[in-house]
């Protein structure tokens, strides 16, 4: 059983330059690092210091990764909300915890009882650190009575009417300048309780969760976050090739395609596909706002010089690429996600492009912070990244979705194989869009074998 409110002894301490102090007798010792914890919900590499999108504004996580290190090829364990945050918040795969769907909170912290292993914030709270948690952070928010203080998380709307463009009884899909302020949305009053918390004293280092929803479905944002952006009819539409699924393995539209989703065909009939992508551009201005005043908050509070901050998307999101508009499938648009680490003593400016997943950064986070390693955990320390961005890295990303389906990311390749045994293969230096897929190609036997090889264990048995 996980304890909630015992404090472990800590055996090795350290000081904001991430070196051993003696000395430190007390786990709540508030010199040591505080953990400033952003999530951000559906952002895909639409980042401008990722290169994602040429219309995007993103100054204030842009600020942020000049502040740390931007890990520019990270990849989601689940490319759905609820598993993605999950497999976080415990440090394990989905398909070591059976998970195929959505799951509550509770049912999250039942299956890290399991598994032997803490939720994060439980893992700090056992080391002496306050919790504190606003807005989405797992599928809902947090475990009920899990953190020190909450601030509770708030519904995607508010949703004026049924539909502006889109009508499901399925999804919450459409897009449209909506509501007139940002006072009247729940991202901002996440954002204003996080600084109301960095504002407050503590008498011990804390760990401050704040989930963000934009730019989830629905996209809407007030109007000026629209108005900021290129016209519709002048913004950059993504990739798009009509033959993409030509050759792709049959099971493959069973598990990735989902017809109350807008289609790219669909949104081009209908003059639509620029007025998506620009309210999609739109909420990511407005969430990359809301970050930076939480970031300004963190800079003129006394905790300025001594918090990790880390920030990071559940999952990515399609926006027209493969003829679709959503998540849930195993390519690269679903996967990618941005993350980035910064805090007191670790290096600045500073962009690695090895593969790296968001399980890793559970343990990143214990070793920054000094605490003991989860010896369950299936990710690894970023530390040896952080201190060198082209270090050896051997770890390939893992993703799943639903049961049995998974990818292999490597620096090269992408490989998917499907639980009815098709497989997929894409060179990501050649084809970073995906578009040919390798699988019956000349020469490539030992490429697959190997990346196979990497499947959960669960797929190799």
């Amino acid at each position: 059983m996980i304890r909630r409110c015992c404090v472990l002894p800590l055996l090795t301490l350290i000081t904001i330059g991430l070196t051993p102090l003696a000395g430190w007798a007390e786990v709540n010792d508030p010199r040591r690092p505080n953990v400033l914890f952003i999530s951000i919900d559906d952002l895909n590499d639409w980042v401008a210091v990722m290169g994602g999108h040429p219309d995007v504004q993103t100054p204030n996580i842009d600020r942020l990764a000049r502040r740390g290190t931007l890990f520019a090829d990270t990849h989601c364990q689940f490319p759905l909300c609820g598993p993605s945050r999950a497999s976080i918040m415990t440090g394990l795969l989905p398909s070591t915890m059976g998970i195929t769907d959505h799951l509550t909170d509770e049912e999250v912290q039942t299956l890290a009882e399991r598994h032997e292993t803490p939720l994060l914030h439980e893992a700090f709270a056992d080391q002496g650190y306050k919790t504190m948690a606003v807005g989405k952070i797992f599928h809902t928010h947090v475990p009920e009575g899990t953190v020190d203080m909450s601030g509770g998380r708030e519904p995607f709307g508010p949703r004026p009417k049924p539909a502006y463009n889109w009508t499901s009884d399925k999804t919450s899909t459409d897009w449209y300048p909506w509501p007139e302020k940002d006072e009247s949305t729940a991202d901002y009053r996440t954002a204003q309780w996080a600084i109301e918390r960095l504002g407050e004293e503590h008498d011990k280092p804390f760990l401050l969760m704040a989930g963000f929803l934009r730019p989830h479905v629905p996209w809407f944002a007030p109007p000026q976050w629209f108005e900021m952006q290129k016209a519709a009819d002048e913004v950059q539409l993504p990739d798009y090739d009509p033959h993409d699924w030509e050759d792709v393995p049959e099971y493959a539209r069973s598990v990735a395609w989902e017809p109350q989703y807008p289609t790219t065909d669909w949104a081009i009939e209908e003059d639509q596909w620029g007025n998506i992508v620009q309210a999609y551009l739109a909420c990511i201005s407005f969430v990359d706002h809301q970050v930076g005043t939480v970031l300004d908050a963190l800079d003129a509070s006394p905790y300025a010089d001594n918090t990790i901050i880390i920030l990071w998307s559940d999952h990515g999101y399609h926006l027209g690429e493969k003829g679709i508009f959503k998540k849930v499938t195993l390519w690269d648009r679903s996967t990618k996600v941005p993350m980035i680490i910064a805090g007191p003593g670790l290096p600045e400016g500073q962009v690695t492009h090895r593969p790296t997943q968001l399980l890793d950064m559970f343990p990143t986070l214990l070793d920054l912070a000094g605490l003991p390693a989860q010896p369950a955990h299936e990710g690894h320390s970023l530390r040896p990244l952080i201190d060198d961005p082209k270090a050896e890295w051997n770890h390939p990303a893992i993703t799943s979705l639903r049961a049995a389906n998974h990818s292999v990311v490597t620096a090269t390749y992408r490989y998917i194989r499907y639980a009815d045994g098709s497989e997929e293969l894409y060179d990501r230096i050649a084809d970073p869009h995906e578009h040919s897929n390798l699988i019956g190609s000349a020469g490539i036997g030992d490429v697959v074998a190997e990346l196979a090889a990497q499947l959960p264990r669960a797929a190799r048995e």
